[in-house]
């Protein structure tokens, strides 16, 4: 049954044929689970599966200035970029509060091609439209293309290709389908996401699950990018935190200007008040998003990790309990659970 309302990517119907259970997410209709979050999991971890993020928002940005209107906007250095390379980057607004976190990718010295977070494609693209200049065009070209990550150990064998350069992009082929190649992912394994137009999605889909890839939904999508700490706008930053505090000072080129610069310098020189921490619980317990962390803080994101079968999480605390082995006490539905602060990211791939 369909929900009024929710947009559907052009794989909808493979995903029912699959028995996937649908949910609404970001005002779409996803995906959340086909077997299970936990053999989806490890799926990735351990061999391969394919997600549908065809929900994810396409901007492209071009003109002779479009440098110039990206270096205003974008927190990352953009110039650093050859043609064939990506970036991730943050979209700031003027308090340094983070509108979006997105990949750049340089398709030529003229033209960037922005892919944005589903629930954030329409105050991306106007934030962006509304600070045009002459010289620059942004384009929503989200609904003609469809956007396959397939990710795990096994991921670039099963398509026939090689390895690569991480944050990188080229055009080429896979099972007979022309592609744009990203070396991109959310899992922290191995793999790619596979830009194609619209159209040929579903043929790209089928010839990905013939080789025996695991379909995998938007649950297994959460608990992996969690085990490797990596945010999830909405949760872990918002147009109310910024990256200093957030631990994405990394992605912030504070010796140019753009939008909330000069308050994230300012932020950076004080010291952040509190900080966006990743911690293990000590005791049998899940933490969940909104969940109080005693002495001042939040969990943001928290789930059972598979892999190491225990509660993880990562919320913000006051700057004094940030360091890794500090003892947290998080509140667990009206019970206090102990937990302790770890280094990033919390799970760690063991070497073959």
């Amino acid at each position: 049954m369909s929900v009024a309302g929710l947009r559907r990517t052009p794989l909808h119907d493979r995903h029912v044929a699959l028995g996937a259970r649908m949910v609404p997410f970001a005002g779409w209709e996803m995906p959340v689970q086909y077997a299970g979050v936990i053999p989806e999991h490890l799926a990735v971890r351990r061999d391969r599966g394919v997600f549908d993020v065809s929900h994810m928002g396409q901007f492209h940005v071009e003109g002779p200035r479009e440098t110039e209107l990206l270096q205003s906007l974008l927190s990352n250095d953009l110039s650093r970029l050859a043609d064939g390379e990506a970036q991730y980057t943050l979209l700031t607004n003027d308090g340094g509060g983070i509108v979006d976190d997105l990949i750049a990718y340089r398709l030529g010295p003229s033209h960037a091609l922005l892919v944005v977070n589903a629930g954030n494609r329409e105050a991306a693209y106007a934030w962006l439209k509304e600070r045009e200049i002459s010289g620059t065009e942004v384009r929503d070209a989200s609904d003609e293309y469809a956007l396959l990550a397939v990710q795990g150990p096994t991921a670039l064998s099963s398509l026939g290709l090689g390895e690569g350069p991480a944050f990188t992009h080229a055009m080429g082929e896979v099972f007979g389908i022309e592609v744009m190649v990203c070396r991109t992912g959310y899992t922290g394994e191995q793999g790619v996401e596979l830009m194609c137009p619209a159209e040929d999605a579903v043929e790209l889909w089928d010839a990905i699950v013939a080789t025996g890839t695991a379909p995998c939904g938007l649950g297994a999508r959460d608990t992996l990018r969690l085990e490797v700490c990596y945010p999830l706008h909405g949760n872990d930053i918002t147009g109310e935190t910024d990256a200093i505090s957030a631990g994405l000072g990394w992605t912030c080129a504070l010796d140019k200007e753009f939008s909330g610069a000069a308050e994230l310098r300012r932020i950076k020189e004080e010291g952040p008040a509190s900080k966006l921490v990743a911690f293990v619980m000590d005791e049998k317990a899940v933490p969940r998003q909104g969940m109080s962390i005693v002495g001042g803080g939040a969990v943001t994101s928290g789930t059972h990790s598979p892999m190491l079968d225990v509660g993880i999480g990562m919320g913000y605390v006051p700057s004094a309990s940030a360091t890794p082995g500090t003892p947290l006490v998080v509140d667990v539905r009206g019970k206090p659970k102990q937990a302790h602060v770890v280094k990033k990211p919390i799970y760690v791939k063991e070497e073959s």
